[in-house]
């Protein structure tokens, strides 16, 4: 099980972990409602190196990114339970609009996004591709979504009860 530390715990542990020949994989989110997609997701991360760090956003970063209906769970909560799933081994909380300062703290040897991102388009690329890290976008588990399944609750919630 992984633990929640904050970030400058999280750079210390980092750079022990590059200096003892570890690889150190990133990758970051919301995960306001975990689901298999993120279970298979982080699985998949944490094949890619020894040591799986996962930023999340704090709860006013998700209000800014996803609208102020969300999160539907709060920071702390979110924070452990990605800490707890298996694959996981550090969590640290961010707030700023993008994780770039995270990275540039945590400088992992490999960064990691999932749907919707190329390459290109994931941000602290330039940090992990300077230091000779690789950047790697993963597949999304088909039909599996943090939005799929609240749209899901908020049109249950119209439905009459059985």
């Amino acid at each position: 099980m992984g633990r929640v530390v904050d970030r400058q715990e999280l750079a210390r542990i980092c750079e022990r972990a590059r200096s003892e020949g570890l690889t150190v994989v990133f990758t970051n989110g919301c995960f306001d409602i975990i689901h298999r997609g993120h279970v298979q997701y982080l699985t998949q991360a944490k094949a890619l190196g020894d040591l799986l760090v996962v930023g999340v956003n704090t709860d006013e970063s998700v209000r800014d990114l996803k609208g102020s209906t969300r999160p539907i769970v709060p920071e702390d909560d979110r924070a452990h339970v990605v800490a707890a799933l298996a694959a996981v081994d550090l969590v640290t909380l961010f707030g700023e609009p993008t994780p770039h300062e995270l990275v540039a703290e945590c400088l992992p040897d490999v960064i990691v996004k999932g749907a919707g991102y190329t390459p290109g388009t994931i941000v602290g690329a330039d940090i992990v591709e300077a230091r000779g890290g690789k950047v790697v976008a993963l597949e999304a588990l088909e039909g599996r979504s943090t939005r799929s399944i609240v749209e899901r609750i908020r049109s249950a919630g119209d439905a009459p009860e059985e």
